[in-house]
């Protein structure tokens, strides 16, 4: 037979459903059944539903297992029963759950002994971590089962949450291991904001300044003019910023071109390339949304040195930046010595966070940059003495943030 070569495209189609609510355990309440049964259960089949808590949250919300169970043993009429197989499982919350291997095993271990199919559904209740974590474990059991999100911080109801990325960190490196994996759905319960820290709540913010910066002026413009009330933490400004994330991220996911990365463009990473590596280097201890407005300040000025982006606007971006409350992490001495041994030395650990983040991807280095807000571009070469001007400029801003 002569040698041939047979070459086909494959595009599924996939649906991306962000449902918004409050209080969603609440009897009466159709959004999480909406939410978990979809289109796509045949009648006659009960819907299998293994559930995971954030640990984190039972401080505030007690009850909330057993809500979450009484939920779910409400939707039992029609043609499609829900079935909770197991009582939910508690995951310890933050990003050390990210780095405990254990915690992925202990979620195979459950979903095989309490036999789930590609059919059945795995709800996570929880931070960005814990969502992770446990999308991690669900997207390579069977190949991907069904997950069904429930982020309960700005941070996640406004970014990671409704992404469709998941990974847990390996090799001291961020998100070594993942997947790519559409949720089933994401239930967004705003109720659950109220009870987050303040310093988390603020830090989460960061996300919805980055998106807007890089693909919406008419949201940064929203973002400017509410920045003290966004400050203050006040509940329908903070929604709205967290929903207006979401939608944007999403419409990107949907519209951009690239879902799953396979290029090398990342725009919703602006500023992470050093955001990832000052989470490495704080052994974790700085929350992901204050080194994400750590690093949108370096990437910030360094758009300014190469003559990317006009004083003026980058004057606008911080001025919001510390009306919204963004700039205190850049006090932090740990990230005060992270910069410092940047500034002068191109091997400090910091600058290894370029190559990281182009190893990621693979091929050549892409960075987003900012032109004015609400648009972008990208660059694929770092120039060392600009970078080490915008590190500096960096840290004249952390002298402007202490007085």
């Amino acid at each position: 037979m002569p040698s041939a070569t047979h070459q086909f495209h494959v595009t599924p189609q996939f649906a991306h459903r962000i449902l918004f609510t409050e209080n969603a355990l609440q009897l009466g309440n159709p959004t999480l059944e909406e939410a978990l049964r979809g289109d796509a259960v045949e009648a006659g089949e009960s819907l299998r539903v293994f559930a995971c808590i954030d640990d984190g949250l039972r401080a505030s919300f007690p009850n909330l297992a057993n809500e979450l169970t009484g939920a779910l043993e409400s939707m039992q009429d029609g043609a499609t029963p829900v079935e909770l197989v197991a009582p939910p499982m508690m995951i310890p919350g933050g990003e050390a759950c990210k780095n405990d291997w254990s915690i992925v095993e202990q979620l195979w271990k459950n979903f095989y002994a309490h036999p789930l199919s590609r059919h059945s559904c795995v709800l996570v209740i929880g931070g960005g971590a814990v969502l992770d974590v446990v999308g991690f474990a669900a997207a390579t059991a069977h190949r991907g089962l069904r997950l069904l999100r429930m982020p309960t911080t700005t941070l996640s109801q406004g970014d990671s949450g409704v992404g469709v990325k998941c990974g847990v960190n390996r090799f001291g490196q961020k998100n070594w291991l993942g997947a790519f994996a559409v949720p089933w759905a994401v239930v967004n319960d705003l109720a659950f904001l109220r009870s987050q820290p303040e310093r988390d709540r603020r830090a989460g913010l960061a996300e919805a300044l980055k998106v807007a910066l890089v693909r919406d002026a008419k949201f940064f413009d929203y973002l400017e003019q509410h920045a003290e009330a966004l400050q203050r933490l006040d509940e329908e400004p903070v929604q709205y910023a967290v929903a207006e994330g979401a939608r944007i991220h999403a419409e990107h996911i949907a519209t951009g071109g690239d879902p799953f990365e396979m290029g090398s463009g990342r725009p919703l990473d602006f500023g992470h390339w050093s955001a990832h590596k000052l989470e490495q280097l704080t052994d974790f201890q700085l929350p992901h949304g204050e080194a994400v407005a750590v690093g949108m300040m370096v990437d910030l000025h360094y758009a300014e040195q190469v003559g990317l982006l006009a004083m003026e606007d980058l004057d606008r971006i911080q001025r919001v930046a510390r009306r919204m409350g963004l700039l205190a992490p850049l006090a932090r001495p740990e990230v005060v010595h992270a910069l410092e041994a940047a500034v002068d030395n191109p091997a400090a650990p910091l600058l290894r966070g370029l190559e990281e983040f182009r190893l990621h991807l693979g091929g050549e280095l892409c960075l987003c940059m900012v032109t004015v807000p609400g648009v972008s571009c990208d660059i694929h070469t770092v120039d060392s003495a600009a970078l080490r001007g915008a590190l500096r400029a960096t840290l004249v801003l952390l002298e402007d943030v202490r007085s």
